[in-house]
This record gives structure tokens, sequence and C-alpha cells, in this order.
């Protein structure tokens, strides 16, 4: 068996050549960009301050492994188009998707999650199945992971789902009976019907669990495919390490 001691010593070699490799490529690339969006409470705006779960969780790596950058808050859709076609571009909160497998080049899970196609308690909708979904109108954000699911089900824009480029719209639109339905991640959906002055368990349904969009463990961090491999390795050191240490779950226990 391998001693703590020597898998400790592994472990700081490999940080050490990350670094050295990570200085090294800096010397070439444009400086790193890290892009989000207004996702609460994974990633929002409270008095002008960039804040949430999942930001806590970014914020803590960089702090881990001593690298500065700026975080930029956008709609989603533009986040992603940046990520998919802009070297050194770090995007998260991410769902990773056998279909995002290729496209990205990820650094791990950083929350986790649960999604559920939605209805109304005012207009309750008991779905069996995905196929019950087709009759009614659901609410997705563009480009998000809930809005490629269903399309990737023959669902259509503009014919079963209303697409919008903010998650707080959707609540609303639900709450209006402006649509039927709205596919969210749990922890999305709750806040935004608090922040709205609803008790989530009386206003909210949860008329059909979305596992798919579960299986691999949440939320994540993902660069794009133009990232040094250094650069995303040392990513994924400086998020094993908060990990290990403890200030993972912390930050975690504060927003859950």
């Amino acid at each position: 068996m391998t001693s703590p001691t020597l898998i400790c010593k592994a472990r700081g070699a490999l940080y050490g050549a990350v670094m050295l490799c990570l200085s090294v490529c800096d010397a070439r690339a444009q400086p790193l960009r890290i892009v989000t969006e207004q996702l609460p409470p994974y990633s929002m705006t409270l008095d002008g301050k960039l804040t949430g779960m999942s930001t806590e969780v970014v914020q803590a790596v960089l702090k881990q492994i001593n690298v500065q950058a700026s975080i930029q808050s956008m709609p989603w859709a533009r986040a992603y188009d940046l990520a998919l076609h802009d070297p050194d571009v770090l995007i998260y909160s991410i769902t990773r998707t056998a279909e995002r497998e290729r496209l990205f080049k990820w650094v791990g899970t950083i929350a986790s999650s649960r999604w559920y196609i939605y209805s109304s308690s005012t207009h309750p909708i008991n779905l069996m199945d995905l196929d019950d979904a087709r009759d009614w109108q659901t609410a997705t954000v563009k480009e998000d992971v809930g809005e490629q699911y269903l399309i990737g089900k023959k669902f259509v824009v503009g014919r079963q789902l209303q697409s919008s480029n903010r998650y707080e719209l959707n609540y609303q639109k639900l709450r209006t009976g402006h649509v039927d339905l709205w596919i969210s991640d749990e922890l999305n959906a709750n806040y935004l019907a608090r922040q709205a002055g609803d008790d989530p368990a009386r206003t909210l349904v949860q008329s059909l669990r979305v596992p798919e969009l579960e299986e691999d463990g949440g939320l994540s961090m993902a660069f794009s495919v133009g990232t040094p491999d250094a650069t995303v390795q040392l990513f994924q050191e400086g998020l094993r390490t908060i990990r290990e240490n403890g200030t993972y779950d912390a930050i975690a226990r504060k927003w859950n």
C-alpha cells in the first residue's frame, strides 16, 4: 500500500509541474476569462456583487491555486457561445451531458442538482412521462441544458417551448398562467419562488423528475477546448484540494 506521505509528495510534484507549465503557457496565451449567468442561488448579483454557491466555489479554487481572474455574468446563451468558440474561457455552472462531453474540457462538479418539470399549484398537471408534456407550453432558458434536453426529445421552441434569457421570467410565466410547465433545477426553482414572496412547497408542483439531467452528478466547471491542458489540470487540482480541506463543504452548508 502506498503511504499517505508518498501520495502527498507525488501530488505536490504534480502541482508544481502544472504551475510551471501554466506559467510558460501564460506567457503566450490570452488572459483567462471566466463567464457565468444569473442562476440564483448558484450565481447571482446582490448589491452589485457577484455571489452564490457556485461563484464562491470558483473563487475558492482561484484562491487555492493563486490565480487572479475576473468573473463576468451575462445571458447564458452568450456565455455558452464564448466557451464553445474562444480559447481560455472557463464557464460555470454547466451541466455535463453526453452531447456536451467533447465540446469542453471538464474540471469537475461544483454543486449538486435535481431537475424537474414543474406546474403551478393553481393549475397542477400530472405527467406520467415526458411525452405527456407535449400537450402543454413549457418555459425554458435559451441554450440552457433543460431546453437542449427537450429539443433533443423533439420539442420545438415556439411550439411546445417558450424560451427566454432569464430564469426569473419563467417562474413569473408559470405563476401567471402564461405557460403550463417549467423545466428547472430544484434549488433555482425554490429560490426564485421565495424571492417572489412565495412558498415553493405551496406554489410549485413537481410534475415530473428529469433524472437524465442528473446522471453526471450536477453542475460543473468546464473550459473551452482551446484552453491548455495544464490550465485545466491546475483547476482540477484546486477543486480537489478545497474538497479535501473542508472549504467546499463549508460553502455548500451556507447555501443549502
